[in-house]
């Protein structure tokens, strides 16, 4: 079987490395990138399941796909694996060239049997994620069939329809559509799982970095890799679990780790003041809302959900609750999409909110709960809203429970307000639109369950303009078709978006080229380095 190369890291390091710093330590290692974060949501580090964010960012260091895109904007998609590419007369046929001489970290040679296997692969496995490629219309039956090798560094890719373009390019720079070695996971198969359960704790990239070491929960090493054409200037990057801020924050201050991530407002603020830290952030394509579940009876009237919307203080949440991770936003495309909006039409008016109950037959107000997730954040938002709800009559309470929990009665439509967030799976408009603006079946029976359904909206043309938008190929025609999409779902929808994430992370001043980018999977560690 073929092995990875060898490297310095022993396993003696990584255990040192992982242990809790009980003493002052000396500074980390020159050539070695040390960050806390929360990181507990890591349940496998195969391309192919992975769906969670602290996940995503280690594939996004790790790992190649046939396309990305300018972190900086967007809008300039570019090859990463792919040298160049062809889309057929009708739309449904991709053809792309592998650039040459690119390697794996095994230093095998990338070729297109290898990019057709890995999204073989991620569809016949169908987790997660593999809805991302599912909804070009492959399946477990046909995707060997609709993905070809027509040469050893050339491929086709036949979609069911002729989508925009950019959707397909974004959904083959998503994390599932990763290229992985075909050699060494076929000798590590057993019982034809792919290599699947190998994979889950194990390495088959090319990226930058070399996925060595994992252990649930305490640590995560990364290591250069040598076969990668541009050599990170650091020769590892590894990850603490570390789950209290305040650990996060001492450690930062006396040097034991180089960058903190998970830190609250409050630390934020102490740790910008520090002349040896400093404090980078970068907005994210994740927005926090409110799902107000239509089976409801008060809940289901336009004007009781217009009204909500103008009982949210939205500048106050932004400014202290949420200080520092988001600002304020109010449709359902983050700024950086295709056609997003940043209109922020409302503000907290509790004099309306009482005109439109009124209008409703709810003057004196009535009681509602909401399900909230049990995290200082969102319960802080929670309070801050059943305080302005009060103000006009609206009796809130509040049903904190685990994340679990929450979901569960979510997708359930069991709710009567939700409040949570969500982060787009691609850098396309159609992420969000399907799920905000979409709902082909709203019985409880329905095969599709988007945010529109689990709030049992129907939305009526906007789901036909949905499925418009996606197929339409002239980008500017496509950015209005969302607005117009985001003015509808604005102005009368259950969805009272609130805010937009910000990523926050406290960085020793030593550190330069540490990346936050749109996504998790954009935050780049391979040009990080140390002065």
């Amino acid at each position: 079987m073929r092995t990875l190369p060898k490297f310095i890291l022993s396993a003696a390091m990584v255990t040192v490395m992982a242990t809790s710093f009980s003493a002052v330590q000396a500074a980390t290692p020159a050539d070695t990138l040390v960050q806390a974060w929360q990181m507990d949501d890591i349940i496998s580090l195969d391309p192919a399941e992975v769906f969670e964010l602290s996940a995503s960012e280690i594939l996004g260091n790790t790992y190649e796909r046939l396309i990305t895109y300018d972190i900086k904007d967007v809008s300039k998609i570019s090859g990463q694996v792919a040298e160049s590419w062809t889309v057929s007369p009708d739309g449904k046929t991709y053809t792309f060239k592998i650039r040459p001489n690119k390697k794996f970290a095994s230093g095998s040679n990338i070729t297109a049997e290898d990019v057709v296997y890995s999204l073989h692969r991620a569809v016949a496995l169908d987790k997660s994620p593999a809805f991302i490629l599912g909804q070009f219309g492959f399946t477990k039956d046909n995707v060997k069939d609709k993905i070809k090798q027509t040469g050893p560094l050339e491929l086709t890719i036949e979609v069911d329809k002729p989508y925009a373009p950019t959707l397909v390019l974004y959904c083959l720079g998503n994390s599932v559509a990763s290229i992985v070695e075909k050699k060494l996971l076929v000798q590590n198969e057993k019982d034809g799982d792919w290599g699947y359960n190998w994979l889950k704790t194990k390495y088959a990239g090319s990226g930058p970095y070399i996925m060595r070491d994992w252990k649930a929960n305490e640590v995560l090493v990364l290591e250069r890799n040598p076969n990668y054409e541009k050599k990170t200037p650091l020769a590892r990057v590894i990850y603490r679990h570390i789950k209290e801020t305040a650990s996060q924050r001492l450690l930062l201050e006396k040097g034991d780790i180089d960058v903190a991530r998970s830190l609250n407002p409050e630390e934020i603020t102490a740790m910008s003041k520090n002349p040896d830290v400093k404090v980078q952030s970068a907005p994210k394509g994740t927005i926090y809302y409110l799902g107000l579940n239509q089976k409801n009876p008060n809940l289901s009237k336009p004007e009781v959900r217009l009204a909500l919307k103008y009982l949210v203080d939205y500048s106050a949440i932004a400014d202290t609750i949420m200080k520092y991770k988001g600002e304020v936003h109010q449709n359902f495309l983050p700024k950086g999409f295709l056609g997003a909006e940043t209109t922020t039409p409302y503000k907290v008016d509790v004099a309306k909110a009482k005109e439109l109950l009124a209008k409703a037959g709810l003057k004196d107000g009535f009681s509602v709960t909401m399900d909230t997730r049990s995290t200082p954040e969102i319960m802080g938002v929670a309070q801050a809203m059943q305080s302005t709800f009060g103000q006009a009559g609206i009796k809130l309470e509040i049903l904190p429970m685990d994340s679990k929990q929450a979901l569960t009665k979510y997708r359930a439509r069991q709710h009567d307000i939700y409040i949570g967030n969500w982060g787009s799976d691609y850098q396309d408009p159609n992420s969000n639109a399907d799920t905000f603006a979409a709902n082909d079946d709203n019985s409880d029976g329905a095969k599709a369950k988007p945010l529109a359904w689990r709030n049992a909206w129907d939305p009526g043309p906007l789901t036909a303009k949905t499925r418009a938008a996606v197929m339409e190929r002239d980008a500017e025609k496509r950015a209005q078709m969302y607005k117009e999409l985001q003015k509808s779902v604005l102005d009368d929808s259950p969805f009272v978006i609130f805010l937009q994430q910000t990523e926050v992370a406290a960085v020793r001043k030593n550190v330069d080229n540490f990346v936050l980018g749109p996504s998790f999977s954009d935050n780049d560690m391979s040009q990080t380095k140390k002065n």
